[in-house]
């Protein structure tokens, strides 16, 4: 039996027109719309550490009314990651007490990006944190034995990001780092040492003072102890190096970042391999300033590695036109390019 069917009766199709019309949508949903709320009452935060999609967020920086707030993320940044160091915008409840939900409807436009890939073949980039200006690489001389080919994949990922990076080698009075540090000798960037107990609180705090400086580092090396000689009350866990593999256990499962003097420190676990799969060899080049300008006179598609040809920065290191620094910074340089192979 149809309702739309005309019989002759018109106060029936009437009626019959008007159910049709009216009758509601069996699913109960919205019509869709692109229209999103501007959120002009939104507050501003910064994402502190993210767990289990619950993001502990800091409102209010500098103020008197500092404070931590828990917010989830707005359904319209689904496809978006939202990562420590982020700053966003929030709406809804952000007076941080207990039991209260905000909710993150905007990701401000981020300065840089950490990130890493999970293996060298893949394209696919993990970030990690987001807006930070430092990068704080913790090795140590010994136990675990310091791996000079990670450290300079942190340099590269480091170098893709725009991000100024910070060698801090701890275990000193193991072994004479020496060796180790002659790998990094060609490149521009600041060592500090540690011993055992000897922790260069004073050194580090000047260096972290008004930065956003995120520490990585291989596990057992010894970065969640520094990070809580920085930060006394942070408590991170601490491992220990296991006497068999000579490997550390990872003891940091979060990204949280920590506030040192006027800056910031971001821990992050320590891992055992940095995929660079989605690192553009471009922007190694641009971190070493005095190759790029020489670089400008290489031939198209020039790859500045040893086995390219009419390369103008090999010709002007062995006419000894950069002098014995250049040799150092080249080698640096086709080193870091090599990772990426």
């Amino acid at each position: 039996m149809s309702w739309l069917t005309d019989d002759g009766d018109d106060d029936h199709d009437k009626y019959a027109d008007y159910e049709a019309k009216s009758r509601p949508n069996p699913k109960g949903n919205r019509a869709r719309t692109k229209i999103r709320p501007e959120h002009k009452d939104a507050v501003t935060g910064r994402v502190l550490t993210v767990d289990r999609g619950r993001y502990s967020v800091l409102v209010g920086e500098g103020t008197e009314d500092e404070h931590e707030a828990t917010a989830s993320r707005a359904s319209e940044l689904r496809k978006q990651a939202v990562v420590t160091g982020d700053r966003v915008d929030l709406v809804g409840d952000t007076t941080g007490d207990e039991g209260s939900l905000s909710r993150i409807v905007r990701i401000q436009e981020r300065a840089t990006l950490l990130r890493r890939s999970a293996d060298d073949s893949d394209e696919v980039e993990r970030i990690i944190v987001a807006n930070a200006d430092q990068m704080l690489i913790v090795v140590a001389a010994a136990n675990p034995e310091p791996r000079p080919r990670l450290v300079d994949r942190y340099l590269v990922a480091a170098f893709d990001a725009g991000i100024t990076p910070i060698l801090c080698i701890t275990k000193t009075d193991l072994v004479d780092p020496t060796p180790f540090l002659a790998n990094f000798v060609g490149l521009d960037i600041i060592v500090v040492q540690s011993a055992e107990n000897q922790w260069p609180v004073e050194v580090l705090t000047a260096l972290l003072s008004n930065h956003s400086t995120v520490a990585v580092g291989h596990s057992g090396v010894g970065k969640s102890t520094l990070v809580n000689a920085l930060v006394p009350d942070a408590n991170r866990a601490i491992g220990r190096v296991n006497t068999v593999t000579g490997r550390g256990r990872h003891t940091s499962s979060s990204t949280i970042s920590l506030r040192v003097g006027d800056g910031w420190i971001i821990d992050t676990p320590g891992v055992r391999s940095f995929g660079l799969g989605h690192v553009n060899p471009d922007n190694i080049l641009r971190s070493f300033t005095d190759l790029a300008s020489v670089a400008e006179e290489c031939p198209r598609g020039c790859t500045h590695l040893p086995d390219s040809p009419d390369c103008a920065i090999m010709e002007r290191v062995e006419a000894g036109d950069l002098g014995e620094i250049g040799k150092l910074r080249l080698d640096s340089f086709q080193r870091l390019l090599a990772s990426l192979g």
